[in-house]
């Protein structure tokens, strides 16, 4: 499977993470900043939504998580996630700037179709989509991924990696996922910060590559 650029080799200056030692309590953005980008985070229940968006907020990350409780399992499908206690009932907030410059704001998304309806708003005015997928459980990404297609929104797909998942070659996952030849497909461990980083960072330069096709369509033209 391809793999975003690894956190751990020397990046483009326009890649560069700034020093996470923000997140210990400033607010402010840097003095430097002149790109704001707005990034779902996106993928069923129990997939790792939350736990990337800690990993990599240089802030102290917003969470809206509730216990889940009795009434949620007629509603909440919980195969493959037994031991997950809590839920995301609204969404998960994070920030993380990348070369100084660039600011991503990361908004997760609730996984369950009961939260359908909250979608269009929290994609509102969004650039693009990290859509988390399980390989444990490949068919419960499906509704998530037909829903960013519906949306317009440009994506990447991360298989977030958990200690008993299934090892599938490339070919295949894109098989199952349905996933068109040039859309970024990397894997991932949410609870670590470089892997993190390097899974958006398949989604931004995914973004600044389509950006720069379409320029130069638009110069030809």
């Amino acid at each position: 499977m391809a793999s975003a650029p690894s956190s751990s080799e020397p990046a483009p200056a326009e890649s560069r993470v700034a020093d996470p030692g923000v997140r210990a309590g400033e607010l402010h953005l840097p003095a430097a900043a002149r790109e704001l980008v707005k990034i779902v985070v996106v993928g069923p229940f129990g997939v790792g939504k939350t736990t990337l968006i800690d990993s990599v907020s240089e802030i102290r990350p917003l969470h809206t998580e509730e216990h889940l409780t009795q009434a949620s399992t007629t509603v909440d499908d919980l195969d493959g996630v037994r031991d997950k206690k809590t839920t995301t009932v609204a969404i998960d907030f994070g920030r993380i700037t990348l070369g100084g410059e660039t600011v991503l704001y990361l908004f997760g998304t609730p996984g369950q179709e009961r939260f359908r309806a909250l979608w269009a708003d929290i994609a509102y005015g969004a650039l693009g989509a990290l859509v988390l997928v399980d390989s444990r459980r490949l068919d419960a990404s499906f509704d998530v991924l037909g829903l960013v297609e519906e949306s317009g929104l440009t994506y990447a797909v991360a298989v977030n990696t958990f200690p008993d998942s299934h090892h599938y070659p490339e070919e295949q996952l894109r098989e199952s996922l349905d996933l068109a030849p040039d859309t970024p497909l990397v894997e991932c461990d949410a609870r670590d910060r470089n892997s993190s980083v390097d899974a958006l960072l398949a989604l931004v330069e995914h973004l600044i590559d389509l950006n720069a096709r379409a320029v130069a369509g638009e110069v030809r033209s």
